[in-house]
This record gives C-alpha cells, structure tokens and sequence, in this order.
C-alpha cells in the first residue's frame, strides 16, 4: 500500500471518510478522528518496514526536540541569530543525510516523506525566530506533521493556518459545499493520475528507446505532461482527501501550461513549494543581501535572490547533476526575466497586447519544457 496508489489504499480511504462526512454533518470537530486515521495509514504504510519505521520514529521525536528545545531558548535569549541557524541546521541535517545516500549507498532517514515534513518543520522554527509562533503542543505538532492526506508529497502547508482549520467547527451547510468540493478534487485527481499519467508514461516509454532530435522533442513534452498530471493528479487528491476532513489544503497547481512567464509558471506550478521559498529563502535573502549592503541595486538583489532560491530548489529534489542544472537554469531563467521586464522599453510598451501575450506563452512553453528535460534526466544520459 501506497499514498494515493494502490487499491488498498482507496478501498481504506474511502472506508474511514465515512465517518468523518458524518462528523462533520453533525458539526462535530473532525481533527482528532483525522489523526486516529492519519496514524492508520502510517502504521500500515511505513509500520510494514522495521528500518523506514525505526528511521521516522528517531525523526519524528529528534525533530520535536529541537521545535521545543529552540522555543525554550528563544523565550530565554530571545532572537539570537546562532541559535536560529543552529536550529535550522540541525533540524536540516536528517533530509541531507537522506539526500546523499544516492552518493554514498548508505540509507540514514530512508523514509517517505520527509522533504515535506522537513520544510514544515523549518517552517515553524523559522516562525518562532519571527515571533509568529508562540507556542508548540505535542499534539499540534504530531497532529499536523503526520496529516496523511499530504504526509507522502505535499501540498507543503502552514502550521497556524493547519491548526486554524483543524480546531473550527464548520456548520452543516459550509461543511457539506467543502465535502462536495473535495470529492469532485478527488475523482478529478484519480483521473488524472491512474488515467492521463498512465497514458502519456506509456507513450514516453516508447519514446525512451528512440533517438534523434524530433524523438528528443516528443519525450521532453512527454514527460512534462506526465510529471503535471502524475503530480497534480496526487496533489488534487490530497487536497480532495483534506477537505473532506475539513482542512483546507492549499492548492498545488493553477494551469500552469497557460502561464505567460517564467515569473508566472512559478506561481502555477507546485505553488505551495514555490511560495515556501519565496516566504523563507528569497524574501529573506534579498532583505539580508539590502541589509549588508551586498549589491548597489534591487534588481541585482533579485537576481541573485533567484539563483539562491532555484539553485537550492534543485539540491531539495536530490544531488544529482540534473536537479542542480535544473533549478539553476530555472534561476537563470527568473533573473533574466526580471530584467527584461524591469529594463525593456519593448516590454513595457507591448507588455498588454495580445500578439506579444501569445508570444511570451510559447517562448514560455519551450522554456519550462526544456526544464523538465532537464529534470529527466536524460540530457545527461541518467
């Protein structure tokens, strides 16, 4: 059994939402039912392996330690800049230990998962710094870490606004508009991951034993279309999955084939982990790099901002050459743009007309096409 693969895991699912839509006809609160089911799933899915097991327990209360441990020492010393990226550090250091066993051969936190419970968790420690959040329970924090619908692959979402949902009561009318909605997120995600991902991974293995350039051409779009609806199929679902147990997950993609940019492609594409870099990475790069006084310009700050953010997006997806060339080109791409919006005359002149709109979609398309090349894999032969 898998998250959102196998039919095991929809016969169960469907199964104990049940109880939950009932839950939550009745007004009643959904959130402790959803944790009994949440650690359903994880005692069925990663309970089933000792080493991944034993491995995600280590975390889970390693990671605990450091939340409460970093709290305390913020109440008592306040915002010490070496205590914060302390924390930080430590609290990164399992995901890149996972990340370079693929160069060492040596398994250390091998679970699923844990890039997105990761950045969860910097998230809140990076909170506590901002003095956002005040105060971290056991429960909450177990509670929104181990939420199954997005425990596997995201949506990447915001500790407050997860515990704001997960303590309302809705009313019946209210719950049953989220219900209908998350079950429309559901078959609508099921479509298009069992059925159009499927589809287009067929035609792309046939493609994968050809070569020449027009073959090259078809699998780079291939398997662009393959990673949207694979993704943004299990990203409809555990979205789906969330409302029905009344939590409203932020959404993962926003038609991101129609996007005018590259700017704009970001803001379509695997939004909540675009935007946690942005929020946490970008933002606070660009405002450190104004506050040193490291570049004589905002738009140099930008830019250098986005090759930081892209170029560590890329090392988040592995240490593979392909994933660093791919965020980096990606960083490349967002500076470049910036520039030309900030400084073409041409642009600024043309920027609302539709036959320069048209243009920019598909100079956009060959772009991020390219990327997910790239991210393939197969330009590097790997």
């Amino acid at each position: 059994m898998g998250f959102f693969e196998h039919w095991q895991f929809f016969f169960c699912m469907v199964i104990l939402l049940v109880p939950a839509v009932i839950l939550g006809m009745k007004e009643k609160t959904i959130r402790h039912y959803s944790f009994a089911v949440s650690l359903f799933f994880l005692a069925c899915i990663i309970g089933k392996e000792p080493a991944q097991a034993a491995w995600f327990a280590g975390f889970f209360f390693l990671e605990w330690g450091i939340v409460r441990g970093y709290l305390a020492l913020y109440r008592k010393k306040g915002r010490q800049e070496k205590i914060y990226y302390l924390a930080i550090l430590f609290s990164l250091l399992p995901l890149v230990l996972c990340k370079l066993q693929a160069l060492t051969r040596i398994s250390l936190f091998g679970f699923v998962g844990i890039s997105y419970i990761t950045f969860k968790l910097l998230q809140m420690i990076i909170e506590i710094y901002d003095g956002v959040i005040t105060e971290v329970r056991f429960y909450d924090y177990a509670s929104f870490l181990l939420f199954f619908p997005t425990f596997s692959s995201g949506p990447i979402d915001r500790s407050r606004r997860f515990l704001e949902d997960a303590g309302r009561r809705l009313d019946r009318e209210a719950y049953l508009k989220l219900c209908t909605d998350g079950i429309l997120r559901l078959l609508a995600g099921f479509i298009y991951k069992t059925i159009l991902a499927g589809r287009c991974y067929m035609y792309l293995m046939k493609y994968a034993e050809e070569s020449g350039l027009a073959n090259e051409v078809k699998y780079a779009y291939l398997y662009g279309l393959y990673l949207f609806f694979d993704f943004a199929g299990y990203s409809l679902m555990a979205v789906g999955c969330s409302y029905v147990l009344g939590i409203q997950t932020p959404d993962n993609f926003k038609l991101p084939f129609l996007s005018r940019d590259i700017k704009d492609f970001w803001d379509r594409w695997h939004i909540s982990l675009s935007h946690w870099f942005r929020d946490f990475l970008f933002t606070r790069f660009v405002m450190r790099c104004k506050k040193k006084k490291w570049f004589s310009s905002k738009l140099s700050r930008a830019n250098a901002g986005f090759l930081v953010n892209m170029g560590v997006m890329g090392l988040w997806h592995g240490f593979g050459l392909s994933y660093i060339i791919y965020g980096l080109y990606h960083g490349v791409l967002l500076a470049l743009t910036e520039t030309w919006q900030k400084k073409s005359a041409f642009y600024k002149a043309h920027k609302d007309k539709r036959w320069y709109q048209a243009g920019s979609w598909l100079v956009t398309m060959q772009l991020y096409m390219f990327g997910f090349y790239i991210f393939s894999g197969r330009l590097l032969g790997q």
